[in-house]
């Protein structure tokens, strides 16, 4: 039996890959801030289980609490309240990091001790494309229009540490995921991929064996190249 832990999972991507993974026999403890807006993955057959990443404490509670863990999914990520230069400050930086960059490593750092004693570790980091320079840049990309600093440095620094997090732990799979233009509260449900869509690149790398890539940024179509 495979251990799954995901972080943000009481809805949208962090609820589809919980029962996506469920379905492929894996037992999912769901985290999120709120037990009581447990009930949806409660009814996947997920656990829930109470997880804040910016709390150090919750943190560290949740992961005492799990018997074991083979794969853990870093979904758990804001878009922040600044979208572009004039709304910009140093609090509104601070806020996203905190939980999108900063709480990855929180839970991976605690996440380690029982990981390191699955025959098969694997984390994957829920990246996004607008933390992708060249896609940023590009005026046919989803990506280009969006001006928020904050979202777009957080996913940017996420697709890094899981390069470095790789390097470090290549006993691991360690790979970060791009969703793509999905249709989640993130975007008032304006994207154009479904839920079901958006976490096929999650639930691929969630699912990989020990000679499964590593230190690779995937979308739904496979590897994102240099």
């Amino acid at each position: 039996m495979t251990t799954t832990l995901i972080t943000g999972a009481n809805k949208s991507l962090g609820l589809e890959t919980a029962r996506r993974l469920i379905a492929e026999g894996h037992t999912v403890y769901a985290g999120m801030r709120d037990l009581q807006s447990g009930d949806a993955a409660r009814e996947l057959g997920a656990i829930p289980v109470q997880l804040d990443v910016t709390d150090a404490g919750s943190v560290e509670a949740a992961l005492a609490s799990l018997p074991e863990l083979d794969v853990l999914v870093n979904n758990a990520g804001i878009l922040g309240a600044s979208f572009g230069v004039d709304d910009l400050d140093a609090a509104a930086m601070d806020a996203v990091l905190q939980t999108n960059v900063v709480g990855i490593v929180r839970v991976t750092q605690a996440a380690l001790p029982l990981l390191r004693r699955s025959a098969n570790p694997v984390v994957v980091n829920v990246a996004s494309g607008v933390g992708w320079p060249i896609f940023l840049r590009t005026e046919t990309r989803d990506e280009f229009p969006v001006g928020a600093v904050p979202y777009a440095a957080s996913k940017a620094a996420v697709i890094t540490l899981t390069v470095q997090y790789a390097k470090n732990l290549p006993e691991f799979r360690i790979n970060a995921s791009d969703p793509g233009y999905t249709a989640t509260d993130f975007n008032g449900h304006g994207g154009h991929q479904t839920v079901t869509e958006g976490t096929d690149a999650t639930v691929a790398l969630a699912l990989l064996g020990q000679d499964g890539p590593t230190g690779e940024f995937h979308d739904r179509t496979g590897r994102i190249d240099y």
